[in-house]
């Protein structure tokens, strides 16, 4: 099965939401994995770090797997008619519709998480419902054939079980495998309820700005 994986990138994308599942989905055998934004010019990354893409929006194929990621630069996607036409587009068509991180706000801006399970970054999964999804506090969460998946590093984990699901177990272990993805972290720190009350203050004030920018977008029932 020749597979076709396709993932949104935008300025000011996480980098590691997209890194994460497009090093699983490289992994298959055959498969090709579109990197696709309106234009082919560099993107400039969170952390500064410049990716190109290899498809636009135009001449995208459709896809088995469509794949938004999440990052700083998702704010300006909520209100992108370009962008969410796209999304919806590709939607109709595609096997799984994905995202990790703040990327299933761009899924919920587009109409397909109403009425859905979805999951978020921690800090923005209480901006679902007013999408009309139904938010789940968890790692990933799958409903129907949308899958997302929670904070910067779930999207390793989320393209492992899209993979087990698309290709079987014995496939993506393989794959799990060659990555060695066998995580171990140095402190029981990565969720708000195993961190100090004083870190999570401190991770929010740092993620404050862009929250800020949300509510304006959403109004304060969020």
């Amino acid at each position: 099965m020749n597979l076709t994986f396709g993932l949104l990138i935008f300025p000011n994308v996480q980098l590691l939401d997209v890194a994460g599942p497009n090093d699983a989905f490289a992994g298959v055998p055959g498969a090709k994995v579109h990197l696709i934004w309106k234009s082919r010019d560099s993107i400039k990354t969170t952390s500064g770090m410049e990716i190109r893409p290899d498809t636009t929006f135009e001449n995208c194929p459709n896809l088995d797997v469509l794949c938004v990621p999440g990052g700083g630069g998702v704010n300006p996607l909520l209100q992108d008619g370009e962008v969410l036409a796209f999304v919806r587009k590709q939607a109709a068509s595609a096997k799984y519709i994905t995202s990790v991180c703040t990327g299933s706000l761009v899924l919920g801006m587009a109409g397909i998480l109403k009425g859905k399970r979805a999951t978020c970054h921690w800090n923005a999964v209480d901006f679902l419902p007013a999408m009309g999804a139904i938010p789940i506090k968890d790692r990933v969460v799958k409903d129907g054939n949308i899958y997302t998946a929670g904070g910067i590093t779930s999207g390793i984990d989320f393209g492992l079980e899209i993979l087990a699901d698309l290709l079987g177990e014995e496939e993506a272990k393989t794959i799990q495998l060659a990555m060695e993805y066998a995580p171990a972290p140095p402190f029981s720190c990565g969720t708000p309820e195993e961190a100090p009350e004083d870190i999570v203050a401190e991770a929010r004030r740092r993620m404050e700005h862009s929250r800020q920018e949300r509510l304006k977008l959403f109004g304060e029932a969020a």
